[in-house]
């Protein structure tokens, strides 16, 4: 059981540590026949690259993905695709205070309990260095989805601040340091996460990932529920302690008429929906509406502030942490969460066709 590997038909297995020399993945399950090289791949891994604003973890990674095998020429070819990116800036001796304490918020001591050995240098495995891989294995995965599916991830709450929904803009993402779809919410996240790190404390965030243009029919109504396995992948994040699909907990505080998708028929045949309280999935299987998903991320767990611990020795201790972290890991792990919904939708996709091939792309009814 190596539990390192993710999906079924379109399946991809991480590998390295955070101070290791390298990090790298395995995408197995590929169509061959899709254009792919290092620039397909890049511009994901940019937008999670370490060390771009004072917001994030100041270590300086170049994230730069090499292609090991898998193409030919500029397309897959339908064997194993290969990634690797090497480490360049570790510093392994900020965490040798800490090497025998275990750490509050962190894994060490679940890992100590499990393995009995742990990689100390910036948590080894258990590091969010390893999401690099999956954002590198979720562009291959948008190259099996298409062009005609977008997935968009953004900040939608830092700490208790939400952002004001009437507000919500596409194009403001890119346009701050927190891919805040709001940019006056983003304004004062600024001056929370400037408080934050120079009071050497940390704060949560909630972020949203959409997929549009997703055909329906994607996922299975028991066991292989397209939701459950959103679920999974984002709950699979590190730092991730919550995960809702559509209106989530808010759908309990609806009644049944509030809450009800209703449907009407288009000129053309297909299924108009009225609204999208369900999030794009019903009964486990895709509608053809956007998908939306959220995801609540922790406080980052290394942080300056003394907290109270114990030892490998049974020794009772205190911890503060060392190194370079982010006062809000949520927001580079945007583009982590909508590599993992990428993920899941090519491994769907790739399922649905297997199954069923001719079923319609579009939610449109049988003819008589």
């Amino acid at each position: 059981m190596s539990h390192n590997s993710f999906g079924h038909l379109f399946r991809f297995t991480t590998w390295g540590e955070s101070h290791g020399p390298a990090i790298g993945c395995v995408v197995d399950g590929c169509p061959p026949g899709l254009a792919l090289t290092e620039a397909d791949i890049q511009p994901f891994l940019d937008r999670r690259r370490p060390g771009q604003s004072k917001f994030v973890t100041q270590r300086q990674e170049p994230d730069q993905v090499r292609i090991l095998s898998g193409t030919f020429e500029g397309f897959t070819t339908g064997t194993p695709i290969a990634l690797q990116i090497d480490n360049t800036d570790q510093r392994s001796r900020d965490y040798g205070e800490i090497k025998d304490r275990f750490r509050p918020g962190h894994a060490d001591l679940t890992y100590d309990l499990k393995y009995g050995i742990r990689d100390y240098r910036g948590g080894g495995r258990s590091s969010a260095r390893e999401t690099a891989m999956r954002v590198a294995a979720g562009a291959v995965a948008r190259r099996v989805l298409g062009a005609g599916v977008t997935i968009r991830g953004a900040l939608v709450q830092v700490g208790a601040d939400r952002i004001d929904r009437a507000n919500w803009d596409w194009s403001a993402v890119d346009d701050n340091a927190f891919f805040c779809p709001d940019r006056v919410a983003a304004a004062r996240w600024e001056q929370a996460l400037l408080e934050a790190r120079k009071s050497g404390s940390s704060l949560g965030a909630v972020i949203e990932v959409v997929a549009e243009g997703a055909p329906p029919g994607l996922g299975a109504p028991i066991y292989g529920k397209l939701d459950a396995d959103i679920a999974a992948a984002l709950m699979g994040i590190n730092a991730v302690k919550g995960v809702e699909i559509g209106d989530g907990f808010e759908a309990a505080s609806l009644n049944g008429e509030a809450n009800a998708d209703e449907m009407r028929m288009r000129p053309d045949g297909t299924v108009a929906f009225l609204s999208n309280h369900a999030g794009g999935i019903l009964g486990g299987i895709s509608t053809g509406q956007p998908i939306i998903a959220r995801f609540a991320v922790k406080p980052t767990s290394s942080i300056l502030t003394p907290r109270r611990a114990v030892d490998r020795h049974g020794q009772e201790v205190e911890v503060l942490t060392k190194g370079r972290h982010d006062p809000c890991v949520g927001i580079r792990a945007v583009p982590v969460g909508e590599a993992m919904l990428a993920l899941v939708l090519a491994d769907h996709l790739l399922r649905h066709r297997a199954q069923n091939p001719d079923a319609p792309r579009v939610a449109r009814l049988p003819r008589n």
